[in-house]
């Protein structure tokens, strides 16, 4: 355990396993309501989360700021690598907004940087960036990372639909045709939205783990999916889901239309567009009033307008932040 002068009775400490898990929720809800962002966290989330890292060790990666025996925020990093080489050494940190103003969220990332240091100085070779996504409302924390030099490198922007009942009716491409998801499925489907993104940019090549962890992820509900198929490829897919936990805690009726994707050779027929319809209307069916989606808002591939074709529009613009890590010469 390490004190600190600022504020005084401050420490920073390890993460000590599931029993952190209630404090933790805590702490991340009240910065979220502090931020005005829309999200909320359980225990039994962070306890399925975290046993699913493959590239984050709590017992290392996580940090825990105490003031007199209180959580008063948290931060954790974990790491990637892009197919181009690129090493991302991610982060995301907590604090309440009634803790603010004291140098918690300083001390936080001080730490973070360090840990991503000392993982990065572990892997000679390749460049390295320290990395955020940060979401629009999230100014405290914007503000925090500019002022420690990082600088705004890609933005995403939040869709939402809220008119289920009037989707248009696109329809399917000829010769395409869809299917219900079968378990014989679930490696072509997952093997074809991988190999769809290889042109997209920030391209992670998935971990051997993430295939089984997909399978046992709260987002796996294959009943819900749109999948195209020509003869025994996938053509393109619509991976829906609905997050009931999220819409009870936040008393609404929200589904996803995510993880959408179009082989390059079914590219530029309307098969997006057919999908998203599909989906949409599925989501009207089960009881939703609206569906919320992700996009880069440099997509080569025109997603953005395929996506306000169907009736999304953009409500919120979050900043992916960057800055070099200069690993030293040994």
């Amino acid at each position: 355990m390490m004190g600190l002068s600022a504020p005084s009775r401050l420490v920073l400490r390890p993460f000590r396993g599931p029993s952190d898990f209630p404090g933790m929720a805590e702490v991340a809800n009240a910065s979220f309501d502090a931020d005005g962002v829309l999200a909320r966290r359980t225990p039994e989330d962070l306890a399925r989360d975290y046993a699913a890292f493959t590239q984050c060790d709590p017992y290392q990666d996580a940090v825990m700021a105490e003031l007199d025996g209180e959580l008063v925020g948290y931060g954790r990093c974990w790491r990637f690598t892009q197919a181009d080489g690129l090493t991302l050494h991610s982060q995301i940190g907590f604090v309440p907004g009634r803790w603010r103003g004291r140098g918690i969220g300083r001390l936080l990332q001080g730490w973070i940087e360090q840990r991503h240091h000392t993982v990065a100085a572990l892997q000679p070779g390749g460049p390295h960036v320290h990395h955020a996504y940060v979401q629009q409302g999230e100014d405290a924390r914007a503000r925090l990372l500019q002022a420690r030099s990082y600088a705004p490198m890609r933005y995403f922007f939040e869709m939402l639909q809220t008119q289920l009942h009037a989707v248009p009716d696109f329809p399917m491409p000829e010769g395409l045709e869809l299917r219900p998801v079968l378990p014989e499925h679930y490696r072509a489907i997952w093997d074809a939205h991988h190999t769809a993104f290889e042109d997209h940019w920030g391209m992670v090549p998935p971990l051997p783990r993430d295939y089984d962890t997909w399978l046992e992820s709260l987002i796996f509900q294959p009943a819900r999916w749109q999948v195209a198929w020509n003869g025994e490829e996938v053509a393109g897919q619509v991976r829906t889901y609905i997050n009931e936990d999220e819409n009870r805690h936040l008393s609404r009726r929200r589904g996803y239309t995510e993880f959408i994707s179009v082989g390059r050779r079914w590219r530029g027929r309307g098969l997006a567009r057919a999908l998203i319809a599909r989906s949409l209307r599925l989501l009207a069916q089960e009881g939703m009033s609206e569906s919320a989606l992700v996009v880069d808002g440099e997509n080569l591939t025109g997603a953005n307008r395929v996506y306000e074709d169907c009736g999304f529009h953009t409500v919120k613009r979050n900043t992916i932040y960057r800055k070099p890590l200069v690993v030293p010469e040994v």
